[in-house]
């Protein structure tokens, strides 16, 4: 296959990896592989979310501002990840929220259309579909195997074409596509560009700006590490006049906690999208995580859990095909690979390999009816030999 091998991961410091696995402490039990569904969180996420629920047993909301300044830092941290401008964050409960927040606030009229790469994730397909009482087009453009092909989208695209919208990597196919060339792709039709970019933040560096996205969603409970229900939506400042604010609530008005002042002075900030009460633990929990992922290396321009992860799935890639499974994923160049990997054993069914393995402590999911493992930075030769071992003794 041409991969790198695993001898080169001492080049990104093994100590370093070692200082990360301790983080998360789902490895004293799991060889875990499930971080497209959902990962375990990192200690301090459990540390942090501890501690809030503490204090809400012992002070009520005597603290309040306490947790509202790490709901803050969050944002904070979440712009400076993807080097954008504080205010063009909002604070979400999942991908599917952030996305119908542009999808339902779009200005649409009869005729326009909406194109996307075949084979989405639901969350980014419904919401468009749901335009159709609107006179709105979905066109999902097919694939070339796994992979995206750009020139085909363009050529789905008119003058009508008001968004364009893809996953940053494909959930079952592990396909990664290049944000800034698809946003290319729309930008000349005269399209937005929305990026649902649940598989890839947490682990591969955006610069949102460079890219020329204009819009993101993703939830945190995959590659972020956060818990469930805690999300981020991403809108370039200059769109907010365009989105209308569909879901608003004394927290999408400038005045916000200034109850007596009942004027509907909607925020100049992403923020507007928030309307009401949060999910506290989920994002304190959400910012733990992120902590976490910044420490050992995410930022938005470079990130050393990318070379890891890409660096592990090669190696499992190449274990794999040694005792006979068919990779299925695309791995054909290192700027496509992702952390995801799915593939199958020939004549082996791949439900029962998959409980066959959680039998033996090592945590994988079935999505087209085939295997996928999904690597993070914490795992580690161990890990992949785990799930070898437990592969060979089903067969």
């Amino acid at each position: 296959m041409g991969t790198s091998p695993i001898s080169n991961l001492s080049v990104l410091g093994t100590h370093n990896w070692a200082q990360m696995r301790e983080a998360f402490p789902v490895t004293r039990k799991w060889a875990y592989f499930d971080h497209a569904a959902v990962a375990a969180i990192p200690q301090a996420s459990h540390d942090r979310i501890r501690k809030w629920m503490d204090e809400a047993l012992l002070e009520g909301d005597a603290v309040w501002p306490q947790w509202s300044g790490q709901f803050e830092a969050l944002r904070t941290l979440v712009a400076k990840l993807i080097n954008c401008q504080r205010d063009e964050i909002g604070l979400v409960p999942n991908t599917s929220f952030g996305i119908n927040m542009i999808s339902e606030g779009f200005p649409w009229a009869a005729g326009d259309n909406v194109v996307m790469p075949a084979g989405e994730f639901p969350s980014n397909v419904y919401p468009w579909m749901h335009l159709a009482d609107k006179g709105v087009e979905v066109r999902q453009v097919p694939n070339v195997g796994n992979r995206v092909c750009l020139d085909a989208i363009a050529s789905a695209c008119d003058s009508r074409t008001r968004i364009v919208t893809a996953s940053w990597v494909g959930f079952a196919s592990g396909y990664r596509l290049d944000p800034k060339a698809l946003a290319s792709v729309a930008h000349d039709a005269g399209a937005l560009f929305l990026l649902d970019a649940i598989q890839g933040m947490g682990v591969f560096p955006i610069d949102v700006e460079e890219a020329g996205v204009d819009f993101l969603a993703a939830d945190g409970h995959k590659w972020m590490c956060g818990p469930e229900g805690a999300g981020v939506l991403y809108i370039r400042k200059e769109h907010l006049s365009l989105i209308r604010a569909i879901n608003v609530g004394w927290n999408s008005v400038a005045q916000g906690n200034d109850y007596s002042r009942v004027e509907l002075n909607i925020r100049n900030a992403t923020s507007r999208y928030e309307s009401g009460t949060q999910n506290l633990a989920g994002f304190i929990g959400l910012l733990g995580a992120l902590e976490t992922l910044e420490r050992f290396g995410l930022a938005h321009d470079q990130s050393a859990l990318a070379d890891r992860v890409l660096q592990i799935s090669n190696h499992l890639c190449d274990e794999l095909e040694n005792i006979g499974a068919e990779i299925l994923s695309d791995r054909s160049s290192v700027e496509v690979k992702s952390g995801i990997v799915l593939f199958e054993i020939p004549g082996q069914e791949s439900l029962k390999l998959k409980n066959h393995l959680a039998e033996q402590g090592v945590v994988v999911s079935c999505r087209l009816g085939k295997l996928r493992a999904a690597v993070h930075a914490y795992n580690d030769e161990a890990d992949v030999d785990r799930l070898i071992d437990g592969l060979k003794n089903a067969l």
